[in-house]
């Protein structure tokens, strides 16, 4: 058995006392630490799965889209929604559904799914929701409806867009002095996203944007001055 001198018993002594006292509290945070360490790699790899699936329904979506399938369109993107909720798939899924929909002249299920977009989605996808869900209300005279879809505050890049869908629901109410505001508003947006150097990125962004312009200077044109 090995020999110890005094200050070496003393200082096994003193760590068996720490261990005792604190040994179970270090355990628990090693185990602790090395769970989180699996349970991240785990969700990882989950989340890598559920994309590769989602892509896959995805393909298949396109796939009834291009071929005017309504059954298989509904099917595929309800099986996004329910199931792949939490990857880019599900909301861009929605927004291809809705407008395949619009086309088929079912408009109450474009409706829901841009309404789903609308409160899962993430940035520009759910304010473009918002943009075509508002433009649906519009077309039904569901004038209230639109432009609650379209309070509060666009991300960035949307503003312009937000004021002109908003006079034009103004303006189908008949309340003229509000939508010209609101179309001046959309013009202001504009400038101002073109002199920040946004939307002026390429001769064809330049070119929508002028294109942009002078459909809402026609919009504003057509209300007439105020009396």
């Amino acid at each position: 058995m090995a020999t110890y001198d005094l200050e070496e018993q003393e200082q096994i002594a003193e760590l068996k006392a720490w261990w005792k006292q604190h040994g179970n509290l270090v355990t628990g945070i090693i185990t602790v630490a090395a769970l989180a360490a699996l349970g991240w790699q785990g969700w990882n790899w989950y989340q890598r799965n559920q994309s590769a699936q989602a892509a896959v329904v995805f393909g298949g979506l396109q796939k009834a889209i291009a071929s005017n399938d309504s059954q298989r369109i509904k099917a595929a993107s309800g099986e996004l929604v329910d199931k792949y909720g939490g990857t880019v798939y599900a909301p861009l899924a929605a927004l291809k559904t809705a407008r395949a929909m619009v086309d088929a002249g079912d408009s109450k299920t474009a409706r829901v799914q841009l309404a789903w977009v609308v409160e899962h989605g993430k940035e520009e996808l759910r304010d473009v929701a918002r943009l075509r869900l508002a433009a649906l209300l519009l077309d039904e005279k569901a004038y209230d409806e639109a432009l609650k879809v379209l309070d509060g505050p666009p991300t960035p890049g949307f503003t312009a867009r937000f004021s002109d869908a908003r006079g034009d629901v103004l303006a189908a109410q008949g309340k003229a002095g509000e939508a010209r505001a609101a179309y001046r508003a959309a013009l202001a947006g504009l400038d101002a996203a073109d002199g920040s150097g946004k939307g002026r990125n390429s001769l064809q962004d330049s070119q929508a944007n002028a294109a942009y312009r002078e459909s809402l200077q026609l919009k504003l044109d057509a209300l007439g001055e105020p009396g």
